[in-house]
């Protein structure tokens, strides 16, 4: 299953992206290649565990389907309201 794999380092480029405001983190917006080899629902399913954990605190993933063989971190939704660190 290396939809984990994938969904792990998905969650290490978005840290880094995001960087102090991780915690205010809403979404992570993908485009999935429709020629990837990803099971969509596989991938979605180990997001939605791992974003469970520090430091995404329920962030969600928001899986878009593409022409290609690509998978691609589209955007970073943070939270602005939020109180600064």
């Amino acid at each position: 299953m290396h939809e984990l794999s994938l969904a792990m380092e998905i969650c290490r480029i978005a840290e880094e992206r995001a960087g102090h405001a991780a915690p205010r983190l809403v979404t992570v917006g993908l485009e999935v290649g429709d020629d990837a080899g990803i099971e969509a629902a596989n991938l979605e399913f180990c997001l939605e565990t791992l974003l469970t954990l520090p430091p995404f605190r329920g962030a969600r993933a928001a899986i878009t389907r593409a022409g290609g063989d690509g998978l691609r971190v589209s955007y970073l939704e943070i939270d602005d309201d939020g109180p600064d660190d």
